[in-house]
């Protein structure tokens, strides 16, 4: 970018972060203080459907993924963004990494049946939005303008 900023969005910690630590910090607390999202009889269930919603992030962020290196842009938000794309999964949302992570994120939840993990998702999708997704629409526009902003306008943030 031209303007004295660096060439990336400036995002506040890397996503996998974000995601990953309160996961961890609700597997934690799971262990010490037991709140499991359904009672012991049930885990099973919880088990499989946070399975299927592991499944599906995993599907939705390789194929994000494959996107980023047909484009030949960068995955990482450290580094700087060369085209905006809207291909595969970037045509239903504009940000299919991070809604592949918030499946994850409940799927993993739900596997290790820990209510925990669930309660802090309000505050890691506030993380996100505010430190990450705000940041890098902020550089897009600058770095894109009128593209990014006719994309913007035809694609939902989420789904």
């Amino acid at each position: 970018m031209s303007n004295g900023y660096a060439d990336n969005p400036g995002v506040v910690a890397p996503p996998p972060l974000i995601y990953g630590l309160p996961l961890a910090a609700g597997w934690y607390m799971n262990r010490r203080d037991p709140f499991p999202v359904m009672p012991a009889e049930y885990a099973e269930y919880a088990w499989w459907i946070g399975g299927a919603l592991i499944a599906v992030g995993i599907v939705l962020g390789v194929s994000a993924f494959v996107q980023f290196l047909r484009k030949h842009t960068a995955v990482m938000p450290y580094r700087p963004t060369t085209a905006i794309i809207r291909s595969g999964p970037f045509r239903i949302t504009r940000n299919p990494v991070y809604l592949a992570m918030t499946l994850g994120y409940i799927g993993a939840a739900l596997m290790l049946n820990t209510m925990w993990a669930l309660l802090v998702l309000p505050l890691v999708l506030l993380v996100v939005h505010r430190g990450v997704i705000m940041r890098e629409e902020r550089y897009l526009e600058q770095k894109f303008g009128d593209e990014y902003n006719t994309y913007k306008v035809s694609v939902r943030r989420w789904i």
